[in-house]
């Protein structure tokens, strides 16, 4: 069964930004919620991402906490 094939209104989610564990704006947080996966492994992902990406994904994340929730 595929996710289209679902028909319930459980398997609607939608992406928050997790303030309860947020470090900074909580998009780690919401991102790791969303994609049920620890928010740890979230943030070292996104820190390595930012060292070998020059700094691109900061925009990223700005823009993700900006215009969330």
């Amino acid at each position: 069964m595929s996710a289209f094939d679902r028909n319930d209104s459980t398997s609607a989610r939608r992406f928050r930004l997790d303030r309860a564990n947020a470090k900074l704006m909580g998009v780690c947080g919401g991102i790791g919620e969303f994609a049920e996966i620890d928010p740890t492994l979230v943030r070292i992902g996104f820190v390595a991402t930012t060292l070998l990406g020059f700094g691109a994904p900061v925009v990223l994340y700005l823009a993700i906490g900006l215009l969330a929730d």
